[in-house]
């Protein structure tokens, strides 16, 4: 009798490990697609750039200085390694991009060209599928560093190798709402 108790109490103790190392797994690979989300959509943003760098240079060609700082922000992003690196990469090439655009209002014909505003356009609508998969794995990171921390997975989480992931967090610059001047 006393054998099957222990025998029974080892099968939960074994299901409970398999249960929670299931789980850190699942959380694990939900975090990896959402970086894959992150990636893709930044890889369509790298690959607009230039196109609107093009557009751009046609009609500002004094305007070098900025052309060439976004073509800098871009390589940089594209060359980045680490969640820090890429993130600072990421906010100067949003940077950069923000004073091309500025730029466009000191040229009436190039505000007007359909090929800059459907470029535009485009940028804008990657730039929130770019916020929404930040969201969306920053969400994931939380809720997977939190599974990590919580007892019992604790336990089990070092010893399998699930480490904590950062979060892909925007410069304090970029939180700040823009100023408005009369």
């Amino acid at each position: 009798m006393e054998f099957v108790i222990i025998l029974v109490i080892l099968a939960v103790i074994g299901l409970a490990i398999i249960l929670i190392y299931n789980r850190l797994v699942a959380l694990r690979q939900t975090t990896n697609q959402a970086w894959g989300d992150i990636d893709v959509q930044m890889k369509q943003r790298y690959d607009l750039v230039p196109n609107l760098v093009e557009t751009v240079k046609g009609y500002a060609t004094h305007e070098k200085e900025t052309l060439e700082n976004v073509i800098k922000a871009r390589q940089q992003a594209i060359d980045a390694t680490g969640m820090k690196d890429l993130a600072a990469a990421e906010n100067m090439l949003t940077g950069a991009l923000r004073q091309l655009f500025a730029l466009s209002e000191a040229y009436p014909d190039l505000k007007a060209n359909q090929n800059f505003l459907s470029l535009q356009r485009e940028l804008a609508d990657l730039e929130n599928k770019i916020a929404a998969a930040r969201r969306f794995f920053n969400n994931a990171v939380s809720e997977y560093n939190t599974a990590i921390e919580q007892f019992p997975a604790v336990v089990l989480a070092g010893p399998f190798g699930f480490k904590s992931r950062e979060f892909f967090e925007i410069a304090a610059s970029e939180r700040a709402a823009p100023s408005v001047k009369f």
